[in-house]
């Protein structure tokens, strides 16, 4: 029995549930050439060993994007294009000597605020739910990646939540890539007993060492329809392969990836809580709000799923974008797909200390900027790809998360030099509170939300650290920029499995993001307790007489 999928939205015609091929000449004239492909590597690994054969499919992971759609490669940027936002920044500081080049600062400054303001204020008809249900035997072969360097602290953790997921065990195939050359990761997955059948790939220590890379080589060998990602911490609902199928299956066939939101359940320091209420803005509040208009997505990292089809025409992800998320949603949008969110969510652990904080943003933030100039290298014919709309999405987002961070402290420098030494009244020093608050109040009204719709408590506590926050995100955001000049690929990994909090807290921070979870979608079982009736005798009780 195979599930369909309703309402065809586009040319393209791929299947929700099975292995069928689907009527678009484009996409046949696609799976010829993929097959013709498969052919020669199938002959290849007959007559070659397996590390000859994982090096070439590192080699392909990190070739095939460059090779085949240059264009949208990272890798083919020229050397020049990386001083762009350093040179940006230094710009921005000198225009503050004049009134009319701050004037536009100030306006550049504000536009991504004014325009995320736009789109959660504006009415929608509001995210349709999935409601249909897969029958047991129809449900495809679904594919679980997890890429994993220096990870043997949480390897348990995660593979524990991939066995609680909702799914046929026989229809899941999980792969693990770990890297070659480093063996502590992969003897913390021999150690355990593993419930789910589990491919465990070394990646060849090949440049560029990145997780898109590592990605690549594990779609080389993905057997399901669908593809989902998940990070190392990640610890998603049991149900979410499900969700992420129904979604699938209720939408057109140009839905080529949903977004699960990640929220984050470590509050061990005010980073940790920051990261929270950043993340609920984020994924509970902005990203379904792009959704719902048919905005390009900057997908997260993690807890994405894909039709497989679809991703692999789309070239997979970029080996030399250290943001391959972002880039990747960008890309899928030029293509005619579009990205969703679904109603289910991954925990995760956030970097509780200032330099793994430091770290992890500067890499998200040079991917921003990497982003913003693969694109931006054609942008007539980007806008004719993205629409009004998704090029405006790209532009102030992509580009504007980037460029907001690095112009942030020039503006608190310069409305503290006009407030110390400028003429009173002066307009330059209220333009540079103004592009201030646009920065601050975006953040705190949509965290703010997101926080409320998470039912988290003392939102106050939390949102009074936002001005320190944004002078390290600007710190972060100059250290991506000089980075971006003389290593564009090197990327700064994250630890995790440090600031889990003692066994108790955890559970009760975990049990408390869950109950709001199902309160919030109307999941949440309701205990009526009736006053006259005795539970140990179970006899009714006379009711007192008025």
């Amino acid at each position: 029995m195979r599930t369909g999928v309703a309402g065809a939205a586009s040319a393209r015609s791929l299947e929700v549930c099975g292995d069928g091929s689907g009527s678009s000449s484009q996409l046949s004239k696609f799976r010829q050439q993929e097959f013709a492909v498969r052919a020669q590597r199938r002959a290849f690994a007959l007559s070659a060993s397996i590390e000859d054969v994982l090096v070439a499919a590192a080699d392909r992971a990190s070739d095939r994007l460059k090779r085949e759609r240059p264009e949208f490669s990272a890798a083919t940027l020229n050397k020049v294009a990386y001083f762009i936002p350093s040179l940006f920044g230094v710009g921005a500081l000198l225009a503050l000597f004049f009134s009319v080049s701050t004037i536009v600062l100030c306006a550049l400054a504000v536009l991504p605020a004014a325009f995320r303001i736009l789109v959660v204020l504006s009415p929608t008809q509001g995210p349709r739910r999935a409601s249909c249900a897969i029958a047991q035997e129809a449900l495809p072969i679904y594919t679980v990646i997890a890429p994993l360097h220096r990870e043997a602290r949480v390897v348990d953790q995660l593979l524990s939540a991939i066995e609680r997921l909702d799914y046929p065990a026989e229809k899941l195939d999980v792969i693990v890539i770990v890297e070659a050359d480093e063996p502590a990761t992969r003897a913390a997955i021999t150690r355990r007993k593993h419930r789910l059948p589990i491919t465990v790939v070394p990646a060849p220590p090949a440049g560029p060492r990145t997780k898109p890379k590592a990605l690549n080589i594990a779609l080389e060998l993905a057997r399901g329809s669908f593809v989902a990602i998940y990070d190392a911490e990640d610890r998603p609902e049991s149900h979410q392969l499900r969700r992420a199928l129904e979604a699938f299956q209720s939408a057109g066939n140009d839905l080529a990836c949903v977004q699960a939101p990640l929220c984050i359940d470590s509050d061990t320091t005010w980073l940790a809580r920051y990261f929270t209420a950043e993340y609920a803005g984020h994924f509970d509040v902005f990203l379904p709000k792009l959704a719902e208009f048919g905005l390009p997505l900057p997908l997260g990292g993690s807890s994405n799923h894909f039709r497989t089809a679809a991703l692999r025409e789309a070239g997979g992800w970029d080996p030399y974008n250290v943001t391959e998320d972002a880039d990747l949603g960008m890309r899928l949008a030029r293509l005619g797909y579009r990205c969703g969110v679904i109603e289910s969510t991954t925990f995760e652990e956030a970097p509780a200390t200032t330099r793994r904080w430091l770290g992890q943003r500067s890499r998200w933030l040079k991917g921003w900027m990497q982003t913003f100039l693969v694109h931006m290298r054609q942008p007539q014919r980007l806008f004719h790809e993205l629409g009004p709309g998704g090029f405006a999405t790209f532009f102030l987002v992509v580009g504007g998360n980037a460029f907001v961070a690095l112009v942030h402290p020039i503006f608190v420098v310069g409305l503290c030099w006009r407030l110390a030494f400028g003429p009173e009244g002066s307009i330059d020093a209220g333009l540079c509170g103004i592009s201030i608050v646009a920065g601050y109040g975006p953040s705190v009204a949509l965290a703010w939300r997101g926080l409320s719709f998470r039912g988290v408590p003392d939102k106050i506590r939390i949102l009074a650290w936002t001005p320190l926050h944004w002078l390290l995100l600007s710190g972060a955001a100059w250290w991506a920029a000089i980075e971006l000049t003389h290593a564009p690929f090197r990327w700064n990994k994250t630890e995790h499995g440090l600031d889990r909090p003692p066994g108790v807290a955890s559970a009760l921070v975990e049990l408390s993001r869950r109950v709001a979870g199902l309160k919030r979608r109307g999941e949440l079982p309701q205990i009526w307790i009736d006053a006259t009736y005795n539970v140990v005798d179970r006899r009714r009780l006379p009711r007192a007489s008025s």
